[in-house]
């Protein structure tokens, strides 16, 4: 059963940092890609950010890129953000998502209950 279990999440000041993890349990972590998501309040599902199962290359969306580093330690199941210079607009519940392959970080259907980050003064 696969299981995914985002944390790390809080309440950042503009400008500050955050690292979520992702623990990721019931397949073989190291063989599919990753990504990040998030939702904003009142907002659509927004794409953050993805990996392949090897680490590299990664991608980001714009709104991000320059910010935030994805990361993956395949030893410890884990998937990381580290989010730097936050910002208000960051502020949303953030989820990890499985890929559909080694070389996809497009999400298969699998995701986590995510992690409520918030940037504010």
């Amino acid at each position: 059963q696969v299981q995914l279990v985002e944390s790390g999440g809080g309440l950042a000041q503009p400008g500050g940092s955050l690292r979520l993890s992702c623990a990721a349990s019931g397949f073989t972590f190291s063989s599919y890609g990753m990504s990040w998501a998030r939702q904003a309040p009142g907002k659509g599902l927004e794409w953050v950010s993805g990996i392949f199962s090897d680490g590299s290359p990664t991608y980001y969306a714009d709104s991000v890129k320059g910010r935030f580093t994805i990361s993956r330690d395949n030893a410890k199941n884990t998937l990381y953000l580290q989010m730097n210079s936050l910002k208000p607009e960051d502020t949303a519940l953030y989820f990890c998502a499985k890929g559909s392959g080694s070389l996809s970080w497009y999400p298969d259907g699998y995701w986590g209950q995510g992690t409520q980050v918030t940037v504010s003064s």
